[in-house]
């Protein structure tokens, strides 16, 4: 059973029906519900829960109950501070959608998110990527973009089944050398950042397909980047101290778009 009150201006959860056990996918996305009633938290069977766009300030630790929950949208809201132990539902695989909130850190039960494939936390207030989020050992695309992170740690490597990583829009000055690990990324997108180097590793990424660097402080490139023989698209423009080099021609004739 679906239980959909979508876009309606909302000012207070819908009345849920009796027999909560009957709901598998639940969404209020698009209106204005500041507060989450507690028989929520027994609809046992959710396998979706959609929350988005609302004015939402808290999520209980309650949650732990919906256990066969596969996808959570809570984006858009005005979250602070997730609940200790959401990273123990361990059924979560699809998507976890938490743009657009105010949270600036991420509980160490994430780690236990050993299934999810799907993580976006951009437009937060997040100043590191979380060692939790490096234990997502299947994670295929995580999106970070507009927060104010620093630095990528080195356990990133943990992650190498990702295949998406976007971290524009950040105070980022350094990747690491283990950025080389990321065996089967495709997209790497690191535009308006402040990266002044790239590591010589970056030539193992054999996938990558699309690598947006724009807006940095770049002032030199690794020629290990000839042996990216899928990359389709560079693009190195608004780094006003790099001076393109002339081998990144061998980069076109392969049929890479170089932008500079």
């Amino acid at each position: 059973m679906t239980f959909h009150h979508q876009n309606k201006n909302l000012l207070h959860f819908p009345t849920l029906p009796t027999n909560l056990q009957s709901i598998t996918h639940l969404s209020v996305y698009k209106n204005k519900i500041k507060d989450i009633p507690p028989a929520l938290w027994q609809a046992t069977k959710l396998e979706t829960l959609n929350l988005a766009d609302n004015k939402i300030e808290y999520i209980s630790e309650e949650i732990i109950n919906l256990q066969k929950l596969r996808m959570i949208d809570l984006g858009h809201n005005n979250i602070k501070e997730l609940p200790k132990n959401i990273g123990h539902l361990k059924q979560l695989d699809l998507f976890l959608y938490l743009s657009n909130n105010q949270i600036k850190h991420v509980p160490d039960s994430f780690k236990n998110l050993k299934q999810l494939k799907y993580l976006n936390l951009t437009d937060n207030l997040l100043n590191d990527i979380p060692a939790a989020i490096c234990g997502m050992e299947n994670l295929l695309e995580l999106r970070l973009y507009n927060n104010q992170i620093k630095n990528i740690p080195a356990h990133i490597s943990n992650l190498n089944k990702l295949r998406e990583l976007h971290l524009m829009d950040n105070k980022i000055e350094y990747l690491p050398e283990e950025i080389g690990e990321l065996k089967d990324v495709k997209i790497l997108s690191f535009r308006n950042n402040k990266i002044k180097e790239i590591p010589a590793s970056i030539g193992e990424l054999k996938e990558l397909l699309y690598f947006d660097l724009r807006g940095n402080k770049l002032t030199a490139f690794p020629k290990s980047i000839l042996k990216l023989n899928k990359l389709e698209k560079l693009d190195l423009r608004w780094n006003i101290d790099l001076v393109i080099p002339e081998w990144i021609g061998e980069l076109t004739k392969k049929g890479c778009l170089v932008y500079g």
